[in-house]
């Protein structure tokens, strides 16, 4: 078991290969929710470790380990969070500071109260390696709410959002390191209760915000 959400099925998927020189052993790598075996959506597809052998132990993840472990993730509900009133407050986030970017929030609006945000994945996150480094395609939707004075909530509008990440990864004083840059954020209006308005402007704050602050801080942990 990885955790709560997720178990890990590393049995062998073949006999042990024996050469002189090494032992070959092929393993499954399949993760799926916790407690629920189900059939993954993808199929594996062979590949070989490059012939090397100058350190004891090689070990190596197929593109198929880390789709399925998005897909048990994700069916998990993993990837579905609300940001409450308290965290939003923190950063100063409310009906104000969006109706600053969004005059049709402000007119609907008008006086600041707090904000939640729910935060989902709409799809499975598609994860693709590459050299040195894999992508994260994340198609997901946030539904901005107002926190009335009675603690009801009252739904402002809903954003389509389609992210596409990257995670570049190198050794570093014998560690694993990696490093995510945001390549791409993008939003569409899903439903609004305040009116139609235009979305490019929240998008850029928005993504500016994960560049200069959100990003270079988890990058420096």
């Amino acid at each position: 078991q990885i955790d709560d959400l997720a178990e890990v099925d590393y049995s062998l998927s073949s006999l042990p290969a024996v050469f002189r020189p090494f032992i070959d052993l092929d393993l499954k790598g399949v993760v799926f929710p916790a407690g629920n075996y189900t059939d993954s959506p993808y199929v594996p597809a062979s590949f070989t470790i490059p012939d090397q052998s100058d350190s004891m132990l090689y070990l190596a993840f197929s593109e198929y380990f880390f789709q399925t472990s998005s897909f048990a993730y994700y069916t998990a509900g993993a990837f579905n969070m609300t940001i409450a009133e308290e965290t939003c407050s923190y950063f100063n986030i409310n009906t104000e500071i969006f109706g600053s970017i969004i005059p049709e929030v402000a007119k609907y609006s008008v006086t600041p109260n707090p904000v939640m945000l729910k935060l989902m994945a709409t799809e499975i996150p598609v994860i693709s390696l590459e050299q040195d480094s894999f992508t994260v395609e994340i198609q997901g939707s946030m539904e901005v709410l107002a926190v009335l004075p009675d603690s009801t909530t009252q739904s402002l509008f809903t954003m389509n959002i389609a992210a596409n990440t990257s995670i570049s990864l190198n050794i570093f004083d014998q560690k694993l390191m990696g490093s995510l840059c945001l390549n791409r954020l993008q939003f569409s209006l899903a439903h609004s209760n305040v009116g139609s308005f235009e979305v490019l402007l929240l998008e850029n704050i928005l993504s500016y915000i994960l560049q200069t602050e959100v990003i270079p801080s988890a990058n420096g942990k």
